[in-house]
């Protein structure tokens, strides 16, 4: 009879492990990849394929920035460039690629670039406050009214979505991670000896469990009586192909973010001659279930109303691609045990935390191995 295998054991027909991850997206294939880099005995679970389309890791790139108005964010983000950096290093691919960005806040909207001043200041990031005329004169693609104060960091970048995500799939896999693909988790069952999880493949017992499971969170918790408040909704971004692309290559021309009442966000070129840009938040709310994978011709239309008003070169759209948000009620974080629960870690990033996802890959398995993080996260607690 064949031994048990050196990374897991079977009892009863349940398998054994130190963590279980469930959700291959950005944050869970983070976690399974820091995980698995320590020696942990981890298995990890999705419910799709690998790289699907389904939910919001997918489509190239993403905007890096340490350009926040929250100080917690600012660190946060402080911390990530160092987990890029090294994850880098590890791989030996180059996943982020420097252009600086454009913070715009209109005079009198809901965002105030003072409170950029404010945070960026407190963190030692540095910035320049520009004027419409010298936003003008930089960067000529744009038309900046009057009354827009705009916040300029150097350091913002863009990072592939795709590529970081199998990336890290491919490192937890070299570091003994055993990713199973197709195998949805139906049920996670906490007990006093760690945590049952029913999957498609059969029981699996952890001591510790991640839950990087976006929009399909509160189908696990709700069992538990412990939902997290969810919104999810139907997101999407299009390329726009300029009649110049050369005026909007990385080196020519920024990553931008527009704060207002509809708060919407850009690139430049980006491995072929086109602009991506899309709205922040768009309201168009449906369950996973429910999503149809086609773009709204009103979001397109007003989207490209703005484009061609902001960035009158930006030219016809192209293609427009969709994704899934899952808003928490503040859009903020959750991240850490579940409340009476504290085997069940919890990671939801509230459609802006790919950016952060090397850093946060790295506070889950600090959180599932000791408990405990050297960054801040204690605004993010699911206990609230």
């Amino acid at each position: 009879m064949a031994a048990p295998s050196a990374r897991s054991s079977v009892t009863a027909m349940t398998q054994s492990f130190d963590v279980a991850v469930v959700g291959l997206g950005a944050l869970g294939s983070a976690a399974a990849y820091q995980l698995a880099r320590r020696g942990v005995n981890v298995v990890a679970f999705e419910r799709f394929e690998l790289g699907h389309v389904r939910g919001a890791s997918h489509d190239t790139s993403r905007i890096l920035r340490t350009s926040y108005g929250e100080t917690r964010y600012v660190r946060l983000a402080q911390s990530a460039y160092r987990d890029w950096a090294d994850l880098e290093t590890v791989s030996g691919e180059k996943l982020v690629t420097t252009t600086g960005g454009l913070i715009f806040a209109p005079a009198g909207g809901p965002y105030s670039a003072s409170a950029f001043v404010s945070s960026l200041t407190e963190t030692g990031v540095p910035y320049e406050e520009l004027t419409p005329d010298e936003v003008h004169a930089r960067w000529p693609q744009f038309r900046i009214p009057a009354g827009v104060e705009t916040i300029w960091t150097g350091d913002s970048a863009i990072v592939h979505a795709a590529r970081t995500v199998a990336v890290l799939q491919l490192q937890a896999r070299v570091s003994g991670a055993e990713l199973r693909a197709n195998t949805p988790v139906t049920a996670v069952r906490p007990g006093p000896d760690g945590v049952l999880l029913e999957t498609a493949s059969g029981p699996v017992r952890a001591r510790k469990v991640v839950l990087a499971t976006d929009a399909w969170t509160n189908e696990l918790l709700a069992p538990l009586g412990a939902e997290i408040p969810l919104v999810t909704m139907q997101e999407q971004v299009t390329y726009f192909k300029p009649a110049d692309p050369a005026a909007y290559d990385p080196a020519r021309f920024p990553l931008w973010v527009w704060l207002d009442a509809h708060c919407y966000y850009g690139f430049p070129t980006y491995g072929e001659p086109t602009i991506k840009a899309a709205r922040d938040v768009s309201n168009n709310y449906m369950t996973p279930d429910e999503r149809s994978f086609e773009p709204s011709a009103a979001l397109l239309s007003e989207l490209t109303e703005f484009m061609h008003a902001t960035i009158p070169g930006s030219g016809s759209a192209l293609r427009t691609v969709t994704c899934q948000y899952a808003l928490t009620a503040d859009r903020e974080f959750v991240l850490g045990p579940l409340a009476g629960y504290p085997d069940v870690i919890v990671a939801l990033g509230a459609g802006h935390a790919f950016k952060f996802t090397p850093a946060i890959g790295r506070i889950l398995a600090d959180l599932a191995l000791d408990g405990a993080t050297t960054d801040d996260i204690s605004a993010f607690s699911p206990a609230g």
